[in-house]
């Protein structure tokens, strides 16, 4: 018994190839034997009409004689007659018969009361001799009931459709070979690329990197297009485990140096007796790298929960309450760097992913804050279904070398290296404008530095 309650045939356990070419010659089989049948009852009704009528026309004859007392006539080649009163005595008979009844007490019964009997002595198989169609008929002679038996041979007859049978079944046993070959050939071939497909992805589970399944690009089948998915599904596979090291290559390298810091700073403090006041310095250290340490894995988490994430979640959104939700966390420490942070943002709607691009526009002041110089002014404008956000400060700008890999991980200036900051805002600012469907750019505009977000709504 399954244990999921159905119940398992040993078809169900043969390959697949074979259940096909089965089902071929279960489907075959069944067309052949309907075809066969049919041509067969086409021709056994053709000759029993023809051999039916030659009977009819012979018995008639022997009626007529019968009634009118002249002499029996001959029938067709091979006939037989037989003449009974009505006690079943035979009167008159061919000689190849002599005095055996040609009918059973039942069928003389059923005649003598008024009915036309046919019927067939000898089977058509097993092949026996002397097979025999006769009519039987009652009819009155000088005031008596007699029985007239007008028989015909049936030996061309049965020969001929031996003959179809024979016919039929060669034909139809090659047929269904033949049907059965052309059906195994095609599922193998049909089948091969699964089975190279099932070889690539064992390949690729012994450790093989950059694998790709060989996928014919001349046609659009169902097997095609399983090797087109299957291929995206690698893709997928290598796109996620780059990720995956990527993302243990980042953190290895951006945490080393704060637990660096750490470690030094708490071994200092245990090499000799210190002063409150130093220890508390220490502390203060420490915390600051715990924090770092803690901004930077959100960070890193961040990208990666953004960079898996097949789509974002639009909604509609006031654009306006977006961009001072976002800046709103911005202005104290602008005030207290003595810089004017502005905003411009059009008072619409817009169709983006609040949760993602809200801290986006947030990384974007923060970089303008913390690396630029001067006023900060924020625009955010909607253009057809295009939104555009830019912020410009007065700094002195990227360095020309460094704008290719501005949003690259912890792509820093080298002026910026020994400030705050991990690296990552920017790229952060570029995965948020990829998973929307936009782009991320920044330039020297020879006043200051802008960075330009612009993205489908």
């Amino acid at each position: 018994m399954n244990p999921t309650g159905r119940p398992r045939t040993w078809f169900r356990r043969l390959p697949v190839v074979t259940r096909l070419v089965l089902a071929v010659a279960i489907t075959m089989s069944l067309v052949l034997a309907g075809t066969a049948g049919l041509v067969y009852w086409r021709v056994r009704t053709a000759l029993d009409q023809q051999l039916n009528d030659d009977l009819t026309t012979y018995r008639r004859s022997l009626d007529h004689a019968v009634r009118t007392g002249a002499q029996l006539p001959p029938g067709p080649s091979g006939s037989l007659q037989q003449v009974l009163d009505a006690h079943g005595r035979v009167l008159h008979s061919s000689d190849a018969v002599r005095h055996q009844l040609l009918l059973t007490p039942a069928e003389l019964g059923a005649v003598t009361r008024g009915a036309t009997l046919r019927c067939d002595i000898g089977s058509l198989l097993p092949i026996t001799a002397d097979t025999l169609r006769l009519q039987a008929k009652r009819v009155t002679a000088d005031g008596q009931p007699r029985i007239v038996i007008a028989a015909v041979r049936r030996g061309h007859r049965d020969e001929a459709l031996r003959e179809l049978l024979a016919q039929l079944a060669l034909a139809s046993g090659l047929t269904l070979v033949a049907a059965s070959y052309v059906g195994y050939r095609t599922a193998r071939a049909a089948l091969r690329p699964v089975e190279r497909y099932r070889g690539g992805a064992a390949t690729l589970a012994d450790g093989t990197q950059n694998l790709r399944l060989d996928v014919p690009g001349d046609r659009d089948d169902e097997i095609t297009r399983l090797g087109h998915t299957l291929n995206h599904m690698l893709d997928r596979l290598e796109a996620s485990a780059e990720r995956e090291r990527r993302f243990v290559a980042d953190a290895s390298h951006e945490l080393r140096t704060p637990l660096t810091v750490m470690r030094a700073e708490l071994d200092v403090a245990l090499h000799r007796p210190r002063s409150a006041g130093e220890l508390t310095e220490t502390l203060r250290s420490v915390d600051t790298e715990v924090q770092h340490l803690i901004d930077l894995s959100n960070a890193l988490l961040d990208l990666e929960e953004l960079g898996s994430t097949d789509h974002v979640t639009r909604a509609p959104v006031r654009l306006a309450d977006l961009v001072d939700t976002a800046v709103a966390p911005h202005l104290r420490p602008a005030e207290r760097a003595g810089r004017d942070l502005t905003v411009e943002a059009a008072d619409t709607t817009v169709d983006v992913d609040a949760r993602w691009l809200r801290p986006a526009i947030g990384n974007l002041v923060d970089n303008a804050l913390r690396h630029g110089h001067g006023n900060v002014h924020l625009t955010a404008t909607v253009q057809g279904s295009r939104l555009r956000l830019r912020i410009t400060d007065t700094g002195p700008g990227f360095p020309p070398e460094f704008l290719p890999r501005a949003f690259d991980r912890f792509a820093r200036a080298e002026a910026s290296r020994t400030s705050e900051g991990s690296g990552l805002g920017l790229a952060f600012v570029h995965a948020v404008a990829t998973a929307h469907g936009g782009t991320a750019y920044a330039e020297n505009t020879g006043q200051g530095t802008a960075v330009t977000l612009d993205l489908p709504c």
